[in-house]
């Protein structure tokens, strides 16, 4: 949860007080929103939160794409391997 006490600090923390600034980062895992004249403007995170950030992106994709493949598979939008594979052969000219 964002805590707008800690999590959004003006950017010239980041110039002024770095190790303090990764020091927070390490302890809450949280990202910090830094702000240039109380506009967003850029959003640090510590390297590991980043990287379950992109690994739970990454399931979300995967989950996405078999949910897709299922509604084709109920709406009847498929076609035998066998099928594929002879139109392919016939459109590159494939032997049997």
């Amino acid at each position: 949860m964002l805590d707008a006490t800690e999590d959004v600090q003006p950017f010239d923390i980041l110039r002024d007080n770095s190790a303090q600034l990764i020091e927070q980062l390490k302890a809450t895992h949280r990202p910090i929103t830094l702000l240039v004249n109380s506009d967003t403007a850029v959003v640090v995170q510590e390297a590991s939160a980043y990287r379950r950030l992109l690994e739970m992106a990454a399931e979300g994709d995967e989950r996405e794409g078999v949910r897709q493949g299922d509604e084709d598979v109920a709406a009847g939008r498929t076609r035998s391997a066998t099928e594929v594979f002879d139109e392919m052969r016939k459109q590159y000219g494939i032997p049997r």
